[in-house]
């Protein structure tokens, strides 16, 4: 993923509710690749970009739970 892609990323992973910080892999470089990780505070950060782009990727395929169906 890269620096265009994290905007609309952000947004997606808001709107669903799904936890994680985008930071970029080389912070000299921010308009390089970027990555998702667990937290922003200091010591380890663990990468779960994977499981980010996988949640967001689903919950913009999932159906609505609750509203009205109207068929013609």
């Amino acid at each position: 993923m890269d620096a265009r892609d994290v905007s609309s990323l952000h947004d997606s992973m808001r709107r669903y509710g799904i936890p994680g910080f985008l930071v970029p892999k080389d912070p000299q470089n921010p308009g390089g690749p970027w990555r998702v990780v667990d937290h922003d505070g200091a010591g380890p950060r663990q990468d779960i970009t994977d499981n980010v782009l996988a949640a967001v990727d689903a919950a913009k395929h999932r159906r609505p739970e609750r509203g009205f169906v109207i068929t013609k």
